[in-house]
C-alpha cells in the first residue's frame, strides 16, 4: 500500500502536468480558426507525442485497482487458512505447520509484490548522500528489513577487504556516527555485494565462491562455488576491479550475474536459493560482460549500462520471464564520472551507487506492463 501511495502521488503530478499541456493545445487549436501552417502543425504534432505516455499511466491505475482487489481477496483466503491451521494445531507436527505457514507467506508476498513491479522508464537526477572512502566500494541497506530498520552497511575497496561497517540509520551514516564493525572471516573481491534478510552475500577473494555471512551471529552460514564462473578479473565489468561476480536482490529474490567460458564472455544471470546458494535457474543474456559498465535487477529484468563513465545510460534489458531482450535508451546523470557499484533496492525503489568515492542514490520510475492473461 505504501508503494501504491508513492506511485499514485508521482503519477498525479504527471497527470496534472499533462492537463496543463492539453489546455495549451486546446487554446492553440481554437486560435488557429481552421487554418494551420506546416510549422504550427508540426509543433502541435510534437506536443501530442508528449501526451502518449498518459495512456500508460491511466492503464496503470486500472491495473492497480485490479491488483488491490486480488490482494484483498488473497488476505481473506489467508485469514481463513490461518484459522484452519489454528483449529488443526493438535493434528500437525511443528515442521508441517511451519511449512504451511511459509507457503502462505509466500503467496501473500507474491501477490503484494505485484503492486511494486513495472518496466524501467526513467532514472532521476543523482542525490549525493555522502563522500567517503576510496574511489571504489559499495554501500547498501537490507531489502527485506521492515521499514523501521534503516541500517546501512559500508564496504570500502574492491579486493582483499574484510571490514564491514554497520550504521544504525541513514542519518548516522551521513554523520559517520553510531556504527559497529564486522570483520569477515574471508576477504571479498569486487563490489557486487548485497545484504538480504540479515545476511551479506559476497564473492570470496581469488575464487568463484559465494559466501553468506550472517550479521547477528557473526558467522558464515554457507558458502558454495558458482559452477564455471570466472573470477580474479577474468570477466569483470568494463571498469575492472575484480567485478567478475555481482549479487543482486529484486522483488523476486536473490540473483547472481557473472560469466563462464562456455558462454564466451557473455553475461549469465542466475537465480540463487538464499539458504543453500544453489543455482535454481540460469539464463545466457548474450551481452558481453566486458562491454557493460554495471548491471542491476528490477522485477526479474536485468538492466545493463553501456559504460561506467560520463555519458552512461541503461542500454540493454534482459527479461527472464520470457528469455528475451531489448535495447533501451534510459539516460542518467553520472555526476562523478566513475561508477563502481550500482544496485537496485526494491523496498525503496532506488538505485544505490558508489561513484568515485561518493555514495549516491537515484530514484527510478517504473510503469506496469499491462497483461490481460496469465495473472494469478
Amino acid at each position: 500500500m505504501e508503494v501504491l501511495e508513492l506511485r499514485t502521488y508521482r503519477d498525479l503530478q504527471y497527470v496534472r502536468g499533462m492537463e496543463t499541456l492539453m489546455r495549451s493545445l486546446d487554446a492553440r487549436l481554437r486560435a488557429a480558426d481552421g487554418s494551420l501552417s506546416a510549422k504550427s502543425f508540426q509543433e502541435l504534432k510534437d506536443r501530442m507525442t508528449e501526451l502518449l505516455p498518459l495512456s500508460s499511466v491511466l492503464e496503470q491505475y486500472k491495473a492497480d485497482t485490479r491488483t488491490i482487489v486480488r490482494l484483498r481477496e488473497e488476505v481473506r483466503n489467508l485469514s481463513s487458512s490461518l484459522a484452519t491451521i489454528q483449529e488443526e494445531m493438535g493434528a500437525y507436527g511443528y515442521e508441517d505447520l511451519q511449512q504451511r505457514v511459509m507457503a502462505l507467506e509466500a503467496r501473500l508476498h507474491a501477490c503484494a509484490q505485484k503492486l511494486g513491479c513495472g518496466k524501467l522508464t526513467g532514472v532521476s537526477n543523482p542525490i549525493t548522500i555522502r563522500a567517503m572512502g576510496s574511489r571504489f566500494g559499495s554501500w547498501m541497506t537490507d531489502t527485506m528489513a521492515p521499514s523501521a530498520d534503516s541500517r546501512v552497511w559500508y564496504m570500502d575497496g574492491y579486493y582483499k577487504g574484510r571490514r564491514v561497517l554497520e550504521f544504525r540509520t541513514l542519518g548516522d551514516f551521513i554523520k559517520g556516527q553510531n556504527f559497529i564493525q564486522h570483520l569477515l572471516p574471508q576477504p571479498w573481491a569486487g563490489t557486487g555485494h548485497v545484504v538480504y534478510n540479515g545476511s551479506l552475500f559476497y564473492n570470496k577473494y581469488q575464487s568463484n565462491v559465494v559466501v553468506k555471512y550472517h550479521f547477528r551471529s557473526r558467522s558464515v552460514m554457507v558458502q558454495r562455488s558458482l559452477p564455471g564462473a570466472g573470477y580474479n578479473n577474468t570477466f569483470p565489468y568494463s571498469w575492472g576491479g575484480f567485478s567478475d561476480m555481482d549479487f543482486m536482490v529484486d522483488e523476486s529474490g536473490l540473483w547472481a550475474v557473472y560469466t563462464t567460458n562456455q558462454n564466451a564472455g557473455n553475461i549469465v544471470v542466475s537465480r540463487l536459493d538464499p539458504h543453500t546458494l544453489e543455482v535454481m535457474r540460469s539464463w545466457d543474456t548474450g551481452y558481453p560482460k566486458r562491454s557493460a559498465g554495471e548491471a542491476f535487477m528490477i522485477c526479474g529484468v536485468l538492466y545493463v549500462t553501456n559504460s561506467h563513465l560520463a555519458g552512461a545510460k541503461v542500454y540493454f534489458a534482459y527479461f527472464t520471464n520470457t528469455s528475451s531482450y531489448e535495447y533501451t535508451d534510459v539516460p542518467f546523470h553520472n555526476q562523478y564520472s566513475h561508477i563502481s557499484m550500482l544496485d537496485y533496492n526494491p523496498r525503496e525503489r532506488a538505485l544505490y551507487t558508489w561513484n568515485n568515492g561518493h555514495q549516491v542514490l537515484y530514484n527510478v520510475t517504473l510503469f506496469h506492463v499491462i497483461s490481460t492473461a496469465g495473472d494469478p
